[in-house]
């Protein structure tokens, strides 16, 4: 069987002269019609996620959960070790000598909240992503992007949104003047292209 070369559209993507005014269009892009698009931008812009109406990240709330866990372990471990299992008087202090335990308390933590914060991001941030290249060098350099998908290529829709997108038929020229009319300096359409 043949396999097909035309390329499939992605999306389109918008790049503007600054962070100010990459914020601006945002909120616009946000409260249209779009309802699958990204920002990009060569460094943190404050107040970019509150923009495009991201939630609160979930990593915080693995770390600390993970962070208190390796606390009582630790602790439970130190307790069961010198209470239980092995017990002996070490330097005149009880069986149960909290302040000893402090240090192994804290690396207890560190360790698993450190671990579960690197597989957090991971898992979160949906890495390693194999299926899509920059569409622009430049964007980790000194330009600022707004990238507006189409959704039936964008494999992170939601089940229950897939007839919502079969209704709304996604058209390039509407992102693309729609994009222009929020202020994009340079407009263009971007095709899919793996990294294999």
């Amino acid at each position: 069987m043949h396999k097909s070369t035309e390329p499939v559209l992605s999306g389109v993507v918008g790049f503007f002269d600054d962070a100010d005014s990459l914020i601006d269009a945002t909120v616009k892009v946000r409260d249209s019609s779009f309802k699958y698009f990204d920002c990009f931008t060569p460094f943190a812009v404050h107040g970019l996620e509150a923009a495009q109406g991201l939630k609160r990240s979930k990593v915080p709330y693995v770390t600390g959960f993970c962070a208190f866990s390796g606390t009582g372990l630790a602790f439970w471990l130190q307790y069961y070790a010198c209470k239980t299992s092995w017990p002996h008087i070490v330097g005149g202090k009880p069986f149960n000598s909290l302040p000893a335990f402090v240090p192994i308390m804290f690396e207890g933590s560190i360790l698993l909240g450190g671990i579960a914060t690197f597989f957090a991001m991971i898992y979160f941030n949906r890495l390693p992503n194999l299926t899509k290249r920059a569409f622009d060098p430049a964007i980790t350099n000194n330009r600022f992007a707004i990238l507006i998908e189409n959704p039936i290529t964008n494999k992170y829709v939601d089940e229950h949104d897939e007839d919502e997108v079969r209704a709304n038929a996604f058209s390039s020229e509407a992102a693309e003047s729609f994009l222009k009319t929020v202020g994009a300096k340079e407009v263009r359409k971007v095709y899919e292209e793996g990294w294999f």
